[in-house]
């Protein structure tokens, strides 16, 4: 191996090392931003002392959600190229833009996941309030529910800001920040949130049992099967936010048709599962019509709608 081929994965450790450190910094500022928009919630007393698995599933979905975002800043087309390996300034140049982009997407991230579980309790999860859920009730239906969000969330902003266009700042413009990328996911995040909102009263529609109503009953297959259809359609969303920014007109009718056949196979998926998968036995009987629900059935329906999100985006 010659001596720059040494230097040049040194100077990639490095630069994975300065990454890293910088992501553990965003969960710590995530972990006081969520202090703050939750203040009366004691993280460390509900995952340590109260053993609350509805509070850690959620927790959990929203520092997952966190790295799909960072994600989203870290790849692309600004990922770090050494065009000079032996230039300290260019180098020097190349990391602080990463940073740059990492700090800016990860606090938009951040701010998105709390204003999406807003949304979630106001508009999705009308019936209750998620927070007693989680916390007085310790309902993991309900903290599923609440993962799928913040990670729906996450793999919108990573969608948003992973082509040409999603950066916000480039090399030639160090210093001046361009909001192409920022208002770009700000504007997918929005629809997304609406399109989540549409899933939500789709899925209560195609269910012969009320959601709210069993998942407030503590039914966590009720919570899992709910959660399964907003990651599928937070990656579906993903998905149809994805790719270079060509212009609104065309990005947002490549929005549109996608999320429209990723709702409209909603339905189909659910027949799919109770006539296939399960053959002989009624899934909602099984999640929602014994004394026991079934949660394996329940995990069986969520992992069949996220399946079938990642076939929609390998098919179009």
């Amino acid at each position: 191996m010659e001596l720059i081929d040494i230097y040049s994965v040194l100077l990639d450790l490095g630069a994975g090392i300065i990454y890293l450190l910088a992501c553990f910094v965003l969960f710590l500022v995530g972990k006081f931003v969520y202090r703050l928009v939750n203040p009366g919630i004691e993280i460390d007393a509900e995952l340590v002392k109260k053993d609350n698995v509805a509070f850690a599933v959620a927790i959990a979905g929203y520092y997952l959600g966190l790295v799909m975002a960072i994600g989203g800043a870290l790849s692309g087309p600004n990922n770090w190229v050494l065009t000079d390996p032996f230039s300290l300034s260019k180098n020097l140049t190349i990391a602080l833009i990463h940073l740059l982009d990492l700090a800016i997407y990860g606090v938009l991230a951040i701010i998105l996941m709390n204003l999406s579980i807003l949304i979630n309790d106001k508009f999705i999860m009308y019936k209750f309030s998620n927070r007693d859920e989680i916390i007085r009730d310790q309902n993991a239906g309900t903290g599923a529910i609440e993962f799928a969000s913040y990670v729906a969330t996450g793999l919108v902003v990573l969608g948003a800001v992973s082509g040409e266009g999603g950066h916000l700042v480039t090399e030639r413009m160090l210093g001046k920040i361009e909001l192409g990328g920022l208002i770009s996911a700000l504007v997918f995040w929005g629809l997304a949130q609406v399109v989540m909102v549409i899933a939500g009263l789709i899925y209560n529609w195609m269910t012969p049992y009320d959601v709210h109503e069993q998942i407030e009953r503590d039914n966590v297959a009720a919570g899992v099967g709910f959660a399964g259809i907003l990651l599928a359609i937070g990656n579906v969303t993903r998905i149809a936010c994805s790719g270079d920014f060509v212009s609104w007109g065309e990005n947002l009718m490549r929005f549109g048709y996608i999320v429209v056949i990723g709702l409209l196979l909603m339905p189909f998926i659910r027949i799919v599962v109770d006539k296939i998968l399960l053959p002989g036995e009624s899934l909602s009987d099984e999640i929602a019509r014994q004394e026991k629900p079934n949660l394996g059935a329940a995990f069986i329906e969520a992992v069949s709608y996220v399946s079938a999100s990642f076939l929609i985006g390998w098919a179009i």
